[in-house]
């Protein structure tokens, strides 16, 4: 099966570095109906369900034949974005993920999360307020998972938080939750057949939210079924990035 959604992805005007130490996963909430990963092993006839170790496992401190490491230092590494760093079937091998993690100090490393319930029971003995190379990012995609998850990650012991509101499903009220021990907020529309709709207006409510209290806000894509006043859009994939970039609404501190 070719190694998708893993190494480096180019695309275009974007680098940006995958590692998947594992690929599999579980539904958990309403933001995983449609999920990409779901939707592309379909294609290959794989079960998403079934967790397994990736040949990608020892990436980052895996060696070029030149000896020099295969990821040179000072990148952003996005992990684990075909399965969760967090989930229970990968609870056997992270230890080992975490102390590649430790060793490369040089890279940052993004975890993107909807497990942040779990976060306490899985991270290393040495943790203390969180690895200053690391970055966990929890998921909230309606107001539900927001009201459930933020109270959970704001008491998390994390150096750098931050918030991916991707799917976007609903309007959702950060404001309670919003401050400066949030870094970032980050929102986007569903892609791929049958996405659910984006209402603009829910992406700039989210922002007047992150500039009241001057926390960065980034459009990230629209989706591929998007809503602005009132009249649906159907976006195709090569442009719902350039859209939101399109649209000037990031907000940088």
């Amino acid at each position: 099966m070719p190694g998708y959604l893993e190494g480096l992805e180019i695309g275009k005007g974007c680098r940006f570095l995958l590692w998947n130490p594992w690929h599999g996963c579980h539904k958990l909430s309403a933001g995983c109906q449609n999920c990409y990963v779901y939707r592309i092993d379909h294609q290959h006839g794989k079960d998403s369900t079934v967790v397994s170790k990736t040949s990608s496992f020892r990436l980052p401190v895996a060696s070029k034949r030149d000896k020099n490491l295969q990821i040179p230092s000072g990148e952003r590494v996005y992990t684990c974005l075909s399965s969760d760093f967090f989930l229970e079937d990968a609870d056997d091998w992270r230890e080992e993920a975490w102390s590649m993690i430790k060793e490369r100090s040089d890279l940052s490393f993004y975890i993107i999360t909807k497990r942040i319930h779990r976060l306490e029971d899985c991270i290393p003995s040495d943790w203390g307020e969180g690895y200053e190379n690391v970055t966990i990012c929890c998921t909230v995609e309606n107001q539900d998972r927001a009201d459930f998850r933020l109270p959970i990650f704001y008491r998390a012991p994390v150096r750098h938080k931050e918030l991916i509101c991707e799917p976007l499903l609903e309007e959702i009220d950060l404001s309670p939750y919003l401050g400066d021990w949030i870094e970032g907020v980050t929102v986007g529309g569903e892609s791929g057949p049958g996405a659910r709709p984006c209402d603009f207006s829910w992406v700039l409510k989210l922002r007047e939210q992150c500039v009241r209290v001057g926390v960065p806000f980034h459009f990230k894509q629209t989706g591929a079924f998007f809503v602005k006043d009132g009249k649906p859009y159907r976006i195709p994939r090569s442009q719902q990035s350039a859209q939101a970039k399109k649209a000037g609404i990031d907000f940088v501190k």
